[in-house]
């Protein structure tokens, strides 16, 4: 581990639609005339005009826009629609317009299902960049996989999966998860409180970390589960109180976090009492909590809107520019919106928008994102990507204290720890 690590290796945000547009020019003098620009994307009932057929390609983007995870997904929606018009901006793809089709996956899992199943089949989309909880993700992973077509997902998650029709943008569980224990353990903290939403990532997520406890002599001293959309914790920050835990491993998802932190500082719980550790809560959701009611408190991320660097600040800069000098930039806003460039990038480089000839072009692509240099790893169809901590500032920013010194290469199945072995039967 070290401290305030220099970044290296970024070019300025303003040069992505220039280097996407050389990409562009580069692809098509690759491909030719005997090259077809678009593919005919007939696995899955993609229509002709999802595939270019066209002037327009169709590409989904699937969020909550509505309920407990709107707090968290609202803005990842507004990066994806930034990158879609930057790309128009610079000529589109295959000399086409992207056309975004929105759809509210209302913090409900069937009815994320249910509107991937419209985008593909009624809607004709080319692809489709949506989701956040793990719980919406495996909503929707049976419709791609039974379709065949591609959902790129912008968040960390809790590893244990790659399937061969989702390119997972976010962190993997050692990119993100681990750093934040191994960051934990190096500040002198051995007694462990988990604290989720009651579904699958906080709770695969906790079966990780208890076996990265068990290997490093860590105590896991109690463990909590909230229903998403929980706004009591009274009694869970009793039982906190009563397991006397020397640091919070928080999983919790959507505005839950708000009552959490909010009624924590109430009980007159500091940072410097009892730091908490999250892994679902960036400069977004901070707006929410308020940042009196979180400052001093830790987050593992890939991104932090405070990063330095000419590609990261024409990101928040270009994004305050669109949607307002108020609004945010957060780490999964910022993997899709990488996420969006590196299918355009893709499916340059096949010459279509087929879905299986952009999984074989992506493979090993790499983009300069506001958050770095991201590959993708062909073998998983995750990316490479640098871990950071970080601390809440009384400012709502996040101050990283701690990163890895390059990308770290995507781990989901945890094949290269050994104390791991037992969690991940099967590679998918």
């Amino acid at each position: 581990m070290r401290n305030d690590v220099p970044e290296v290796g970024y070019r300025s945000g303003a040069l992505l639609a220039i280097a996407l547009t050389a990409v562009l020019a580069l692809s098509l003098t690759a491909c030719g005339a005997q090259q077809p620009q678009t593919g005919s994307v007939t696995d899955g009932g993609a229509t002709p005009a999802a595939a270019g057929g066209g002037d327009t390609i169709k590409v989904g983007i699937l969020h909550s826009l509505s309920g407990t995870m709107a707090i968290s997904e609202v803005s990842v929606k507004d990066a994806e629609m930034l990158a879609i018009e930057e790309i128009n901006a610079a000529g589109g793809v295959l000399g086409k317009q992207l056309e975004p089709i929105v759809e509210d996956g209302a913090s409900d899992w069937p009815t994320f299902a249910e509107k991937a199943d419209k985008l593909i089949n009624e809607d004709g989309v080319a692809t489709v960049f949506g989701g956040w909880t793990s719980a919406s993700r495996k909503a929707m992973l049976p419709v791609f996989e039974r379709n065949q077509e591609l959902l790129w997902y912008p968040v960390q998650y809790e590893g244990l999966e790659a399937s061969p029709y989702i390119f997972y943008t976010g962190a993997a569980p050692n990119q993100q998860i681990i750093p934040g224990l191994e960051y934990l353990k190096e500040q002198g903290h051995q007694r462990i409180f988990l604290l989720g939403s009651d579904y699958v990532f906080p709770r695969t997520a906790n079966k990780i970390i208890r076996a990265y406890a068990a290997a490093n002599s860590l105590e896991i001293v109690g463990e909590e589960y909230t229903p998403l959309g929980h706004t009591e914790y009274s009694t869970v920050i009793n039982r906190i109180k009563s397991a006397d835990p020397d640091a919070v491993f928080n999983t919790l998802n959507g505005d839950s976090n708000v009552a959490f932190f909010k009624q924590l500082r109430n009980a007159e719980i500091t940072a410097e009492d009892l730091p908490v550790m999250s892994v679902s809560i960036a400069e977004e959701e901070i707006k929410g909590i308020g940042p009196e009611n979180v400052a001093g408190h830790l987050v593992a991320w890939n991104y932090f809107q405070s990063l330095e660097s000419p590609e990261n600040e024409e990101f928040v800069a270009a994004f305050k520019d669109r949607y307002g000098a108020e609004r945010v930039t957060t780490d999964p806003m910022e993997a899709n919106y990488a996420g969006v460039y590196l299918w355009a990038q893709a499916v340059e480089k096949a010459g279509s928008t087929e879905p299986e000839a952009v999984k074989e072009a992506a493979a090993g692509l790499t983009f300069q994102a506001p958050g770095g240099t991201y590959t993708i790893d062909g073998n998983n169809q995750h990316l490479f990507k640098t871990a950071r901590i970080g601390v809440v500032q009384p400012d709502g920013q996040i101050e990283q204290v701690w990163a890895t010194d390059e990308p770290v290469e995507p781990d989901p199945f945890l094949r290269t720890y050994g104390w791991a072995s037992e969690l991940a039967p099967d590679e998918g």
